[in-house]
């Protein structure tokens, strides 16, 4: 665990930090919350549902990587299971700036990673910005999804996004978080690119077809999956090695302990995601090995 999730966890009012401890520490903990766990300390600490949720965000920031900004953003996404989803933001130095994640973005795609296929509501500590409203507009849930911010009212989506522009406008009814398969499959039979087609099959690349995923292997040889997310504007779009850094980020590993590498995308498409994933693992350790693998 983070010594910074730690900290973050010794500043809450005592009676939650009390509850939440031994949740937090546990072995198997994931950086989420199930309803069970949630109703457990809605019990105990006699909040309502929105104070809980505004009460965790210092957990969720604590998360953050902002080497450049020192702003700490923490969002926490409660997916149609139920179960509560930490995210925070995350810079990259010596990159492009257009390589951050949002708060919003990591944890949503922490949910997507873990098999939800809807968002109820996205908690948030500081407004999401157009970026991010347009990114979540792609959701399978963005005409209900509610946003809560401190110290004020729940909105809908739709409410920070009046005449939306999303998926339904280019012609497409799946939205980011459905449940389907691309249906991929390579000739390649290393570990971390088949872990890498893994994910280009749950990808959601409706606009470019670029169907691609991306697996980090760590030091200790876990891996880690990520899978792209387009967007119907195309700039909010999220690379597949940025959502395998979130799943790296909030399964508590640090980035520097990226080994190895893998990528897996469709050769046919007029886009590539192979340049942008170079430039960032250069930008992280010039030594990540990158196996390229183009169907």
């Amino acid at each position: 665990m983070y010594a910074r999730v730690i900290k973050a966890l010794s500043l809450l009012p005592a009676e939650l930090a009390s509850a939440l401890e031994p949740i937090i520490e546990a072995s198997d903990f994931d950086s989420t919350i199930s309803p069970e766990q949630f109703e457990f300390l809605l019990s105990t600490t006699q909040m309502t549902d929105t104070e809980l949720r505004l009460a965790l965000l210092p957990i969720a920031a604590s998360y953050a990587v902002v080497p450049i900004s020192n702003f700490y953003v923490g969002a926490i996404v409660r997916g149609t299971s139920g179960r509560l989803y930490f995210g925070a933001n995350m810079e990259f130095e010596n990159a492009s700036m257009a390589c951050t994640i949002h708060a919003e973005q990591s944890a949503i795609s922490h949910a997507w990673i873990k098999g939800e296929v809807g968002i109820k509501d996205v908690t948030i500590n500081y407004s999401p910005c157009g970026h991010c409203r347009q990114f979540m507009n792609e959701l399978t849930s963005a005409n209900d999804m509610i946003i809560q911010l401190p110290q004020r009212e729940p909105m809908t989506l739709q409410q920070y996004l009046p005449d939306s522009f999303g998926p339904l406008d280019l012609g497409i009814k799946d939205g980011l978080l459905s449940d389907f398969d691309n249906g991929i499959c390579i000739e390649e039979s290393s570990e971390l690119a088949i872990s890498a087609c893994k994910a280009a099959n749950r990808s959601h690349a409706p606009y470019s077809k670029n169907f691609s995923g991306v697996a980090l292997k760590a030091q200790d040889g876990r891996i880690f999956e990520g899978m792209y997310a387009e967007n119907a504007a195309f700039n909010p779009s999220l690379p597949p090695l940025q959502v395998a850094l979130i799943n790296m980020n909030m399964s508590n590993y640090s980035l520097a302990e990226i080994a190895e590498a893998a990528l897996v995308e469709s050769a046919e498409s007029k886009i590539s995601q192979l340049a942008r994933t170079q430039a960032l693992l250069e930008a992280l350790n010039p030594d990540i090995q990158l196996t390229y693998v183009a169907y």
